[in-house]
């Protein structure tokens, strides 16, 4: 413990608990935490003020974050909500997305911007659900078709995006075919860890005892939340894929087993978003600013003409399929919807990192994209929002008038 410094873990908890005050005192100002969080992080970094860096306490928190961040993002999903005609809607849009997602990165390899052209389409692929949901929840859409439109969307992207990267991006040296089979191994593994928690969740003594000791000092469905994620993880490692789908799944899983929730043990989900999101979530993400490259983004011209070319990569991949929805959501909300979709922050900066890692990206290529994806989470967000509340009031005004006498 003498040779451990926290000095850079006390400067990042320190912005991480500023932001959302500072936020939360201007409530008009709407800016997405993490957008600030981040460039805060590339304020106190090594290249520009020098007051932190990624020291070790700062590396693990971050990599533990990042989990915990996918860990949430699977916990959001739902599978009642992932059927009919939202998710034949979504699946068409996601596999327009995914044709789109190759053309870009041709392009974009074509015109020497990008080394791989496979790991630029995949990075344009995914969705934020963490900053697309408060869109969602603030405009009360989350259940409606338009909400679950959108959520469905996101979380194939994400789903498929987590997969593509673990098959082709994977730090295992093994082929393609492989790595298939190893994929193969891993969600048979899943699905028969899931059909046995399900299994126990139906046993009366077991699901008595939990409910005894999940408000105690054991804290127990916390416990076996943690357990899991961590189990995935290492499963995931195991069998040649990335840490990332893990993670991812493990949420998914806890969704799935965890469905009578609200009746039985409500609090889970607010204990689970507090360690996330107070705590490990915000180190992740001034970590990222940490180690973002704003030397090389600024250094070079042309690097920095990447930037809005990736943000309309985004617009083009994401939420250009979305205009499919016009026919359940009208034009509007289609385009609010493709906007949502296009908004991707989180994921760019871990497929980046591991990019770099692999070698297939360059620093300055990766601070681009994480440039890009500011953007989409700054500008997206607002402008979706903004489409979004005249036709709120719209509709009140028409139910008002449905209501009235005739």
């Amino acid at each position: 413990m003498q040779d451990v410094s926290f000095d850079s873990l006390t400067v990042v908890l320190g912005i991480a608990f500023v932001v959302p005050l500072a936020l939360g005192a201007v409530p008009r100002l709407r800016v997405p935490a993490v957008v600030v969080e981040i460039v805060l992080g590339i304020v106190v970094g090594p290249q520009v003020l020098d007051w932190a860096r990624v020291d070790d306490p700062v590396a693990i928190l971050s990599v533990i974050g990042l989990a915990f961040l996918l860990f949430l993002c699977g916990l959001e999903v739902d599978l009642d909500q992932l059927r009919g005609r939202v998710l034949r809607l979504a699946a068409l849009g996601f596999g327009l997305s995914l044709v789109l997602a190759v053309l870009v990165g041709v392009a974009l390899d074509a015109a020497g911007f990008v080394k791989s052209p496979l790991l630029a389409g995949i990075i344009l692929t995914a969705t934020s659900l963490g900053l697309v949901l408060p869109v969602l929840k603030e405009n009360e859409r989350t259940a409606t078709p338009f909400g679950q439109l959108v959520f469905a969307g996101a979380t194939l992207g994400n789903l498929v995006s987590a997969l593509l990267l673990s098959l082709l991006f994977s730090r295992d040296s093994t082929d393609l075919g492989t790595k298939i089979v190893l994929l193969a191994g891993f969600v048979i593994a899943v699905i028969v860890l899931a059909l046995a928690l399900t299994r126990h969740r139906m046993s009366m003594p077991l699901s008595k005892l939990l409910v005894r000791l999940q408000d105690t000092a054991a804290q127990i469905r916390v416990r076996g939340a943690m357990f899991l994620l961590v189990l995935l993880i290492l499963a995931a490692q195991e069998f040649g894929t990335a840490t990332i789908l893990g993670a991812f799944v493990a949420g998914a899983i806890v969704s799935v087993v965890d469905r009578d929730g609200v009746r039985t043990h409500p609090l889970l989900r607010v204990k689970l978003d507090a360690i996330g999101y107070g705590f490990l979530i915000p180190v992740f993400m001034v970590a990222a600013g940490l180690t973002f490259d704003l030397q090389a983004l600024l250094d070079e011209p042309s690097v920095l003409a990447r930037v809005p070319v990736f943000v309309i990569g985004l617009l083009v991949v994401r939420g250009l399929p979305a205009l499919v929805y016009r026919s359940l959501l009208g034009t509007r909300n289609a385009i609010a919807a493709g906007l949502l979709q296009a908004t991707s922050l989180p994921f760019i900066v871990a497929a980046t990192a591991i990019g770099q890692s692999l070698d297939v990206i360059t620093r300055a290529t990766a601070a681009a994209f994480v440039s890009a994806g500011l953007i989409s989470a700054l500008v997206f967000p607002m402008a979706a929002s903004y489409l979004l509340r005249p036709d709120t009031r719209v509709s009140a005004a028409e139910s008002a008038r449905g209501r009235g006498p005739r």
